[in-house]
């Protein structure tokens, strides 16, 4: 019997020379995935729907790869604005997942996911959900690091950015808004010196 390799995390994380030498801006094509796969009876629920929890992490995990492939590191899920699910999947439907790149910041970037679920036997494609998920890139350390920028190539990818952006201050304005309504329901107290 083979022994088996220990791995110390940090080896297979990308060393802060690597993630300096990977600064260059990158287009929105170079870390674009699709990710394409059937779905069995254990991806289902008890209406024998594919389950939306398996889709969801289908999705987490497909945009993942979109954050870590443009940072060249490593690329942590900070939030997902919402996932709305316009048709079913079947077990048995082939899932394709289209995810890119909308929008980079200094630390954080928005990618696209576009879910659609085609039935073998007939082609009929459904677009089932779509969803806008943010990702943070850590350095060697967990730290938020910069990352490099993206690079619109197409009118359509201009539009999606733009898009990306507004979206981008609506949650920031959500959270700010969050913020302000939890302090005025339970203000700090002064210290008394």
């Amino acid at each position: 019997m083979k022994a088996v390799k220990i791995i110390d995390r940090k080896q297979v994380r990308p060393t802060d020379a690597y993630i300096e030498d990977n600064m260059e801006p990158k287009t929105i094509a170079f870390s674009t995935i699709t990710v394409v796969q059937q779905m069995m009876d254990v991806d289902a629920n008890i209406a024998g729907n594919v389950h939306g929890g398996s889709i969801m992490k289908l999705v987490d995990n497909t945009a993942c790869m979109v954050g870590m492939r443009h940072t060249g590191g490593n690329a942590v899920t900070a939030s997902l604005d919402r996932l709305d699910f316009h048709s079913p999947v079947y077990v048995g439907d082939i899932l394709r997942i289209k995810t890119s790149v909308n929008y980079v910041g200094s630390t954080s970037m928005e990618i696209g996911a576009r879910i659609e679920a085609e039935a073998v036997l007939t082609g009929e494609v459904r677009h089932t959900a779509s969803a806008y998920l943010t990702f943070v890139s850590l350095d060697p350390e967990g730290k938020p690091r910069p990352i490099p920028q993206v690079i619109c190539e197409t009118d359509r990818e201009r539009e999606r950015f733009a898009a990306a952006l507004k979206r981008k201050e609506k949650r920031s304005e959500a959270r700010q808004e969050l913020k302000d309504r939890a302090e005025a329901k339970h203000p700090q107290t002064e210290k008394s010196a």
